[in-house]
């Protein structure tokens, strides 16, 4: 059992020290619960259990936290995919939800399982999710003084269970100052991906990450035999003609964790109920 997260890239946000110590602990603490929690739950429910965690936290921006856009509101993405089953459940723009983590588990049932914008927050309010204001002062200070962050934050976990199974969530507040309608990686096979073989979640510039298919072209290459550090390596590769600016974990059937990013640096932890490991 094993189990990687991360929390964006750490040049999102302020660089002090006290800043980094902060998320250290935050992810240290979130991936021990969270494999604490897989050692009697599935896979699946353990990535929702660990991005939930990552959204109640403001250092990340995703859920409580999360940028707002250049109309002055929060919508924020979310995706889940079972790596057993091949399903991926989404929303995309979602508005005024505390977890939309816990609603694209809600959202696995159904036969329609990416919603976006108006229909994604109206199936909450149907499924008992309360009208919940995701802004922290931080957000708005920002957005009234127009100060861009770069925005790279992003939250995301993959996580393999006893009996071999892998998941994957992903879950973003967005870039700041988007467009009205913009659309992330995060809800997209290019940002979270899973099949039996391999599990892939990112973080970065949405834009380059779809241009790439790289959650996607990652778990590919895996499952058509490449080592899990070689199919980073050439999808990585695979950015540098346009700079691209990504992040990702992942974790194969073997067990092989792994983690890249093309600039730094982005913030992740994992353990595996012996070693740990998070960014320095």
């Amino acid at each position: 059992m094993k189990i990687i997260i991360h929390g964006g890239f750490f040049s999102e946000s302020s660089t002090n020290i006290e800043t980094k110590v902060a998320k250290q602990e935050a992810l240290l603490r979130i991936v021990k619960k969270s494999h604490d929690y897989l050692q009697t739950h599935s896979a699946l429910e353990a990535v929702v259990f660990a991005v939930s965690m990552l959204e109640d936290d403001a250092l990340f921006n995703a859920g409580i936290g999360s940028q707002i856009q250049s109309d002055g509101k929060i919508r924020m993405s979310a995706a889940l995919m079972n790596g057993e089953t091949q399903k991926m459940s989404g929303v995309i723009n979602i508005e005024n939800v505390k977890n939309p983590i816990q609603v694209t588990q809600v959202l696995m049932k159904e036969d329609d399982r990416i919603l976006g914008g108006s229909g994604a927050t109206n199936y909450a309010r149907q499924h008992g999710f309360e009208a919940f204001s995701t802004e922290i002062p931080q957000r708005r200070a920002e957005y009234e003084a127009k100060v861009k962050s770069l925005g790279l934050g992003t939250v995301g976990c993959v996580a393999l269970d006893k009996d071999g199974k892998i998941a994957v969530a992903t879950s973003t507040g967005g870039k700041g100052f988007e467009l009205v309608g913009r659309i992330s990686d995060s809800a997209t096979v290019a940002g979270n991906y899973a099949n039996p073989f391999c599990g892939v979640s990112l973080t970065g510039v949405g834009e380059d990450i779809v241009s790439n298919a790289t959650a996607a072209k990652i778990v590919t290459r895996v499952t058509d035999g490449f080592s899990l550090q070689d199919a980073f390596a050439k999808t990585f590769d695979e950015l540098l003609p346009y700079d691209g600016f990504a992040g990702a974990i992942a974790i194969d059937s073997k067990g092989n964790v792994f983690h890249q990013d093309s600039h730094p640096s982005m913030v992740f932890a994992s353990f595996d109920g012996e070693k740990e490991e998070v960014f320095n």
